[in-house]
């Protein structure tokens, strides 16, 4: 009896001896995966949900070391140990500056991202390295187990039925996990659009596996040409949306100018806000005062935040599912704003002082058909504020080249100082009591925000004066969040609002935009639920341009709207979806609800959109419709 016993414990001692590095992998990764998971999604995290589908991946990929012989089966997996590490750091930190987990398309565009790298000592915290401790530690230990563990060398055919038995116990259970999840949520794994969400359900590993497949998926899918019914079904959905609502300033804008203005980082909670007295932005409230004003518009952007909001306000076109539009489909053809003007006879000039090629634009606004487009050398870059050319420099030079611009002129200007991180305006005067948000996160946007306001008054007075508001229609909107959400308390505090939610969070989420016509005409306020993809069809009413091929709406006529999120996430007839907790919200009473018949049908036709959207994109679709129109004889 006792030798028998013996011989067991020592077979169990030399099973763990031999096999202590695999044995060691799959509960520690699955121990960071679980904490990662926990540290975004501390609301909605729960051990029961994420714990099985994060073991059964780890098991499934830790299951190819098997395959190698003994001293390459402990370098895979230190080396799947360090690399899965290395990725919770960098999710995480991401996470605490966009709310979204990082694919492969943001790592492809991350040269495109600009200021967020002078962020990173606010999102990346040491206490976040600490994922890579064990990995240093093991790393002097690795070698004396190789030297004092002789474990048995397998054969290649022992090695395979290793590895398929493990991976089978994995990867099997692991695919029920899968399958039940896109049974439930229909399209959610294929198109990835909602990442956040699929990661706090399946876990990193399969968040990061899938993604990997999908990219290269949809690349080999984007070689073949889509099915026709399915390009008659995109463009029969666009075409319904093409016919008007009505005709309300139909053609007001004849003749005349149009001056886009897209603001830096502008978010609509500082409008008719005041600190010790001040007003934060004195001159934005003045001209929304003049205006027709929509207090309900929200900003699109996906991952190309400040280009995404110019595509989707020059094309009426959602963003990329993934990676940054203006990066990903510089070949396409489209249907812009600065085309249709064009074609009108009008000068389209598009106006920045940053480097020509950022976000990829000098190659993207020739896709859009812009005839001019002025950046960093076409400017004295005689103060810098920030990232490059303070406002106040921009604004004085683009007055003296607009006074020179052939009329009727189509121009879209883009401001810089107040991006991220907001705190290089100070000593350029404009500045503002912050009192007790002094030194803190939203006092330094709210300090940068108070000096764009600044110069942007400045400039509109000019306009005004000189008379060219006389003869031109002015749009000013933001583009994207300023606060993003690691800081979302200091906003939720500046606001007064407790126990937040996810409704709390989206109402935060909009951007002013303000139509001001000749003579302060139409002033007032509009507030039908809006966002970015409504702009280019707003102004096709105004200038009696073609609206073909645009997901947005006429804001002006239309009686009710649904904002779509790139998310998924949607706003509809006082109900806002929010996809990363697959939750309604109804928007008057704050309260979460039941999905009713109608909101599932608003659901469906928001994926829907986005998979449209997608297809357009990934196929060039725009091209071919443009064709089969000129074909057809169609204008």
């Amino acid at each position: 009896m006792k030798t028998t016993v013996f011989k067991v414990l020592n077979f169990l001692k030399n099973f763990i001896l031999n096999n202590i590095d695999i044995i060691y992998t799959i509960p520690i990764l699955t121990y960071k995966a679980i904490n990662y998971d926990k540290t975004i999604s501390p609301e909605y995290f729960s051990y029961g949900l994420i714990f099985i589908p994060v073991l059964v991946s780890v098991i499934a990929v830790s299951s190819i070391s098997l395959l190698f012989k003994n001293k390459g089966r402990t370098r895979f997996l230190y080396l799947f140990n360090i690399i899965m590490s290395i990725i919770f750091i960098a999710d995480t930190a991401y996470y605490r500056y966009f709310k979204d987990i990082i694919s492969i398309s943001v790592i492809r565009n991350g040269v495109m991202l600009g200021g967020v790298q002078s962020s990173l000592k606010d999102v990346l915290f040491p206490s976040d390295f600490l994922y890579l401790l064990d990995c240093v530690i093991l790393f002097p230990l690795i070698r004396i187990y190789r030297k004092h563990v002789n474990r048995p060398q397998l054969k290649l055919v022992q090695r395979f039925a290793c590895f398929l038995v493990v991976f089978a116990i994995g990867a099997c259970w692991d695919a029920q996990r899968i399958y039940k999840l896109s049974v439930e949520q229909p399209r959610l794994i294929s198109t990835m659009f909602n990442r956040l969400y699929l990661d706090k359900i399946l876990g990193d590993v399969n968040f990061h596996v899938l993604d990997a497949y999908n990219v290269a998926s949809t690349k080999i899918s984007n070689m073949k040409s889509i099915p026709k019914s399915k390009q008659d079904e995109i463009k029969q959905y666009l075409e319904k949306k093409d016919v008007p609502q009505g005709t309300t300033l139909a053609g007001a804008g004849k003749g005349k100018n149009l001056i886009v203005i897209q603001v830096e980082a502008l978010q609509q909670f500082v409008i008719g806000q005041k600190i010790n007295g001040q007003e934060i932005t004195p001159n934005l409230n003045k001209w929304i005062g003049k205006s027709l004003y929509f207090n309900n518009y929200y900003y699109q952007v996906a991952s190309g935040t400040t280009s995404d909001a110019e595509f989707l306000s020059l094309n009426s076109l959602y963003p990329a599912a993934t990676g940054a539009a203006y990066y990903l489909y510089p070949g396409d053809t489209l249907n812009s704003t600065a085309k249709q003007f064009n074609d009108k006879g009008y000068n389209t000039v598009t106006l920045n002082g940053y480097q020509e090629g950022f976000w990829n634009r000098n190659v993207m606004y020739k896709a859009e058909d812009f005839t001019n487009y002025y950046a960093e050398k076409a400017y004295n870059i005689d103060e810098q504020v920030g990232l490059g050319l303070s406002d106040k420099s921009f604004f004085n030079q683009t007055f003296d080249k607009m006074k020179t611009f052939k009329q009727p002129y189509y121009s879209f200007m883009i401001t810089l100082s107040s991006h991220f991180p907001y705190d290089d305006q100070k000593g350029y005067g404009n500045t503002i009591d912050l009192g007790k948000y002094k030194g803190s996160f939203i006092g330094d946007y709210i300090n940068g925000i108070h000096y764009t306001d600044a110069q942007l008054g400045m400039f509109l007075d000019k306009l005004d004066k000189e008379g060219i508001l006389k003869n031109s229609i002015l749009v000013v909107y933001g583009d994207h969040y300023a606060i993003p959400k690691n800081e979302a308390q200091g906003l939720y505090d500046f606001e007064g609002i407790q126990n937040a939610s996810d409704l709390d969070w989206n109402n935060l989420q909009k951007v002013p935009m303000l139509i001001h016509f000749p003579d302060d005409a139409n002033k007032g306020v509009n507030s039908i639920p809006a966002g970015q993809v409504d702009l280019y069809p707003t102004i096709a009413n105004l200038f009696n341009l073609d609206r073909k091929y645009m997901f947005g709406t006429d804001l002006i006529n239309a009686k009710n709207n649904i904002v779509t999120f790139r998310s998924g996430s949607f706003v509809a007839n006082n109900t806002f979806y929010a996809s990363y907790s697959n939750t309604y919200y109804d928007m008057n009473t704050k309260k979460t609800v039941q999905p009713t018949a109608e909101m599932s049908k608003v659901k469906t036709d928001t994926l829907n959109q986005l998979e449209y959207n997608d297809d357009i994109l990934n196929h060039n679709l725009l091209k071919k419709f443009i064709q089969e129109d000129a074909s057809a004889g169609k204008k």
